[in-house]
């Protein structure tokens, strides 16, 4: 046993020691709290991330760059920083370092102070090159009577296969080529039901840029010519074996519409029957639609076939700012296809026939307004001289100059970089404006306008931009930034376990695109335009074979129409059967998915790449938890919630629809649970209790409408909304609000803009 003297010396020692730890303890404490964030940063976090958050290629490689608000940041430098000990960050040493990367290099405003954002010249991106050489070719053909709504094609019935004016017995409009009529005939006046003929023309409309499958089934004579009144794409008018189902391919602009002409014939077949089908971009083969077709015919357009490579897509939106020698090649090839086009077609285009008098003084002044029209102005003497006399000079053939007119001027970067030969005025407002609204070049009114310089104010500029908001090209545009805005450009395959999903086919899968389609359309064009509306509509555009999957009460061969499906738990496009579908695993939801999708598209969130793959875990091994609960399980990890922890709770209210979008109230015999919740960048916690509540809350979120401002000004402009005046953002955010969330104003106020800034060139005064 130790001695009391002993064991008081013990005592102490251990007191002093304890006291002496505690001591040292406030002092280090002391001096931490002394030293700044930035101090922090250097001794805590620069060995991994850099010294100006650049990243460390052994470490951590990139960039420290985000949104996440100041206390967002300390919130996961607390949670998770340093890595391979958090407890040495956090509390007041956190914030101070949050609030240094913040200011230092972390936020968009740091970021735009070392390297400020500016308009970049760019190039054509492939969607305005082609539909800049359709234009450039279309404006030396006469103008045609302009198309009216789609009602369906212009038939006519006869009572022989030679289409004569006095056999015709029968005209009218008809919504669809889609006819069978056994041993008769189609028309009750024809008694001869051997020997007949029909004929539609009109016009069809491509609604999106992409290869269209077209297919004429037919057991008798058919022809088909589609935007070529010289070649049919379809020809089995002299029938040879026993197939009756016919299909070609090409290539349509989305926007434009092409003049088709179809000739049916029966002679002596027993039965007589012939519909007119195609396979659009991401949809199955179906009959072509009424509202694609037009009684009208349009006059023929130049179709690009040259192959042009993907535009990057780095920054969310399509830009014209990588130059490669496949991109070049490509523009070689596609100088070449269009002036074999017009070779062919020099006499009508030039307006000169090929024995005329005149003929190498006509050709030369087309070759000079070829390539005023291409560059967007009046040319100089020196170009006059580079690109047309010289070219005529060069040879005794006055149409092999004209080639080497469009090929020097096509390859010129004062037609594939529009912006670089432009001087500040009346002609780059034009071509901004044309670009903006519909990816071309000036229409005839804008080249009239400017050319009178009737582009000098904010309101002629706002006037033609209302102008054209009601042309097909600047409809096919918005709708294009919404496929991409809804990430619906990445659902070509929603095959599902047929175990799970045995009804869920190709058809239905395309008539989703349909439903989606209709609903935009709905939306976008009716009088509003309300863009809350996109969130917060409890309607649905379903058919006969949708609404047995999905609940509706119509019959099975009902075309598309307006229903309300699970009254009071629908949302719009957020809850949308197609992007519940697409946002979703083979046979499960998945709430990681829908989460990232609500914060990128709609909150405008910034989500870093997981740094690395990581493969969910399989319901099967799971048997028992929910999605939800399996998510949970496989999100845990710390590092895993730096993301995760924005993402599942944005996720999880979504978790009501099921793989392919069907309302539910139970997973696994269990309760779906769908709650969820989102920290704004005010700090404020929101919680919701279910897919609409999260809807009503991004329908009237600042942050909702902010991101889509700028993601809509960015796909319309090729640029970056910072590069532009500070003011730029919150001037549209006002004009959106004050013209009730209307997205064709903002589309019109955007385009506005765009065309008057200078950029570096100095802004136009336009007040």
């Amino acid at each position: 046993m130790k001695s009391p003297i002993v064991l008081l010396g013990t005592f102490c020692v251990a007191t002093l020691a304890g006291l002496w730890g505690s001591i040292a303890g406030e002092l280090h404490g002391q001096v931490k709290q002394d030293k700044s964030g930035e101090q922090l940063y250097r001794e805590l976090c620069a060995r991994c991330h850099g010294a100006k958050g650049e990243g460390v290629k052994t470490q951590y490689s990139k960039p420290l760059v985000g949104d996440r608000t100041v206390a967002e940041l300390s919130q996961l430098i607390h949670d998770t920083m340093p890595e391979d000990a958090p407890e040495l960050c956090v509390g007041d040493d956190a914030r101070r370092v949050a609030s240094y990367m913040h200011e230092a290099f972390y936020s968009r405003t740091a970021q735009a102070r070392h390297r400020p954002p500016r308009i970049e010249l760019a190039r054509l991106t492939s969607q305005q090159y082609r539909l800049a050489l359709l234009d450039l070719v279309a404006t030396f053909t006469p103008p045609r009577e302009a198309l009216q709504e789609p009602v369906g094609l212009k038939g006519e019935y006869f009572k022989s296969r030679r289409f004569r004016r006095e056999d015709r017995v029968l005209e009218r409009i008809d919504p669809q080529v889609e006819l069978s009529f056994g041993e008769s005939t189609a028309v009750p006046e024809q008694t001869d039901t051997k020997e007949f003929g029909m004929r539609w023309q009109g016009s069809v409309l491509a609604p999106e840029t992409g290869e269209y499958e077209f297919v004429v089934e037919t057991q008798n004579a058919a022809r088909l010519w589609l935007n070529d009144e010289r070649k049919a794409l379809i020809d089995v008018w002299v029938r040879s074996g026993s197939d009756t189902t016919f299909r070609q391919s090409i290539w349509l602009t989305g926007g434009q519409a092409y003049p088709l002409r179809l000739e049916f014939g029966k002679l002596k077949e027993p039965r007589g029957s012939i519909t007119l089908q195609w396979k659009r971009p991401r949809h199955a083969l179906e009959t072509i639609p009424r509202r694609f077709l037009f009684p009208q015919t349009c006059a023929t357009s130049f179709v690009l076939n040259t192959p042009l490579s993907p535009d990057d897509r780095s920054q969310g939106y399509e830009r014209g700012t990588s130059i490669s020698k496949e991109w070049d090649q490509a523009t070689t090839e596609g100088a070449l296809e269009v002036a074999a086009y017009v070779q062919t077609r020099l006499a009508d285009l030039a307006r000169t026939s090929p024995n005329a008098a005149d003929r190498a003084e006509r050709l030369q002044e087309f070759g000079r307004e070829w390539v005023a029209r291409a560059f967007g102005r009046l040319l100089t003497d020196e170009e006059l001289d580079l690109f047309v006399r010289k070219q005529f000079a060069a040879t005794a053939d006055p149409e092999a100059a004209v080639q080497r007119v469009i090929l020097v001027s096509l390859k010129s970067p004062r037609f594939l970089f529009p912006d670089s030969s432009l001087p500040p005025g009346p002609q780059a407002i034009a071509s901004r404006l044309a670009r903006a609204l519909g990816d071309s070049l000036p229409d005839r009114e804008l080249r009239a306008a400017a050319a009178t310089s009737k582009l000098a104010t904010r309101e002629e500029i706002a006037s033609h931009a209302r102008r054209l908001l009601d042309d097909r090209r600047t409809r096919a545009k918005l709708e294009a930034f919404f496929r991409q805005w809804l990430r619906i450009d990445h659902f070509d395959d929603l095959a599902k376990d047929p175990a799970v999903f045995p009804e869920f086919d190709a058809a239905r899968h395309s008539d989703l695109h349909t439903s989606l389609e209709l609903l935009l359309d709905d939306v976008l064009w009716s009088e509003s335009s309300d863009f809350r509306r996109l969130l917060t509509t409890d309607e649905l555009f379903v058919n006969g074979r949708l609404a047995g999957l999905y609940g509706a009460d119509l019959p099975a061969e009902a075309t598309f129409q307006k229903v309300k499906l699970n009254e009071g738990q629908r949302a719009g496009v957020l809850t949308h059967p197609l992007l519940m579908t697409g946002f979703a695993y083979h046979s499960t939801s998945s709430p990681i998915h829908r989460g990232v999708f609500v914060a990128r598209s709609l909150l405008g969130r910034f989500l870093r790449p997981p740094p690395e793959a990581v493969a969910p875990l399989a319901p099967e091994l799971h048997a028992d938890l929910t999605t939800r609960e399996r998510i949970t399980l496989q999100t845990s990890p710390a590092a895993c919630q730096a993301c995760h922890a924005l993402i599942n709770p944005l996720g999880f209210p979504l978790e009501q629809f099921d793989a392919i979008g069907r309302f539910r109230r139970d997973e696994k015999t269990k309760p779906v649970d769908s709650q969820g919740s989102y920290r704004t960048r005010r700090g404020e916690l929101v919680r919701f209790q279910s897919a609409r509540e999260l809807a009503t809350f991004l329908a009237s979120s600042d942050e909702t409408h902010a991101a889509f401002v700028e993601q809509l000004f960015q796909f319309v402009t090729k640029q970056p909304i910072q590069a532009y005046p500070a003011e730029t953002l919150p001037n549209l955010l006002r004009v959106f609000r004050e013209k009730n969330y209307s997205v064709r104003e903002l589309l019109l106020e955007i385009a506005t803009v765009a065309a008057s800034y200078h950029g570096d060139k100095g802004n136009t005064d336009l007040r």
